[in-house]
């Protein structure tokens, strides 16, 4: 028998570590060649690392969490034969191989512990405080209803901020006074809910959930656009009812093989004519450089939400898309991003973002932009709202545009007018259609 030590493999160009996002395999389970062993993360994109073996699983190089760089130890699987152990060329491998000349012989089919570095030893737990004697004041008391225990305010925030009802507490002080000696002692005991309702009851659990895979991505992208983009956001309200009609007509008239038309490959038609005007909005800034990229190429970025959390699938060369062309391209990059099977390539490369809460879309939002963009247009729901047409009150669908700018490179009046041209176009929607 003998060892086969699997490396995270390179995972796209220029990528030097990933993040361990699932173990599909633990010590002790057999594997067969082409098994997925487990799956990590780059930027927004998942790989499967599939086994090159037939073996059992020895020892596992990470927890999930753990970010991994690329050629470091991964796992080791005991295999027939005298197995496979790379010859060292970084001082990663020098330490997975010394790792691996120490293991146990394979056929004892021993556990190989995920670290052999020797562990600090804990401290010695303190000793327990003298247990004290029970005074008198945490001995259950009774008070008639309504009565008001003597105590201070300070006291009483404390029995508020713990939920303890002081008609509960003895007091030691002089009357029955109730000190915060009495109050740490009765809580040390363990306080009960002031009133007992039948059907309700107070909850105290709580629980620690690692914030990990897509979830600390997302983390990571907001608070760095969020710590070094100064938004500016500039909320439009938009009469898309001519919009809505036109929209209707296209669905009831499509072909089979085209997709319903939502009112995003609209917005995306009406973009790219709107940064023709404005190729400052269609940008990406380098701060640390202090260079501003005006980009050609119109790539949007479509905030979509999965059941694994936000990603942000890209529309490449929408000025050169049709509306429905615009509307396939968007119904097979969401569908990719739900179902996990997007492409690296495909997550990443955006030049502006929309993004769409659809129905739940509120009245208002504050979008925060897609790093490092300078702009993000956000759509709100459509709502039936009474406009005045000077004569009357008539129905009319409307929806708002929340955008947000990069104040660094926008200025307030250049996100207006890109905001009010994008609003024009929807509000005639036959101006999305005409050339030049």
């Amino acid at each position: 028998m003998g060892e086969f030590l699997i490396k995270m493999p390179d995972v796209g160009e220029g990528v030097a570590e990933a993040e361990l996002v699932e173990w599909h395999v633990k010590p002790g389970d057999p594997v067969r060649e082409d098994m997925v062993l487990a799956a990590v993360m780059t930027d927004k994109a998942t790989v499967e690392i599939p086994s090159p073996v037939n073996g059992t699983v020895l020892w596992l190089g990470a927890e999930v969490g753990d970010t991994v760089a690329v050629r470091a130890p991964l796992l080791r699987i005991a295999v027939e034969g005298e197995g496979h152990a790379p010859a060292p060329d970084t001082a990663t491998d020098v330490a997975a191989e010394v790792e691996t000349s120490a293991a146990p012989p394979a056929a004892s089919a021993e556990v190989i512990p995920l670290e052999r570095a020797p562990r600090t030893e804990q401290p010695a737990p303190p000793p327990a405080a003298p247990r004290r004697e029970e005074p008198a004041a945490t001995r259950p008391v009774r008070h008639e209803p309504g009565e008001r225990p003597l105590a201070s305010p300070a006291v009483r925030f404390r029995a508020q901020e713990a939920g303890v009802d002081l008609r509960q507490v003895a007091g030691s002080g002089p009357a029955g006074r109730i000190t915060h000696d009495d109050l740490d002692q009765f809580l040390a005991r363990g306080a009960q809910p002031a009133v007992s309702v039948p059907g309700l009851a107070r909850k105290t659990a709580t629980e620690e959930i690692k914030v990990t895979g897509l979830r600390r991505r997302i983390a990571e992208k907001m608070r760095l656009a969020a710590s070094r983009i100064p938004h500016i956001t500039y909320v439009e309200e938009v009469d898309v009812t001519d919009l809505e009609d036109l929209r209707a007509t296209m669905n009831a008239g499509k072909k089979a093989d085209q997709p319903k038309l939502t009112i995003l490959p609209f917005l995306m038609r009406a973009l790219v004519k709107t940064l023709a005007e404005q190729p400052g909005v269609n940008a990406t800034f380098d701060d640390d450089a202090g260079i501003i990229t005006r980009h050609g190429a119109v790539h949007i970025g479509i905030a979509t939400q999965t059941p694994a959390g936000l990603t942000v699938p890209v529309v490449r060369h929408a000025e050169a898309r049709s509306i429905w062309d615009s509307a396939a391209e968007l119904t097979r990059l969401a569908d990719a991003a739900r179902n996990g099977t997007a492409a690296r390539e495909e997550l990443s490369g955006s030049t502006i973002t929309i993004t769409s809460l659809g129905a739940f879309g509120g009245i208002v939002t504050t979008p925060i932009i897609n790093h490092p963009e300078v702009a993000i247009v956000g759509v709100n729901k459509i709502m039936t709202r009474p406009v005045w047409d000077g004569t009357q009150f008539i129905p009319r669908k409307i929806m708002n545009l929340s955008s947000s700018f990069d104040h660094r490179v926008v200025d307030g009046w250049d996100a207006a007018v890109f905001v009010q041209r994008i609003k024009a176009l929807l509000e005639t929607p036959a101006l999305i259609f005409i050339e030049g």
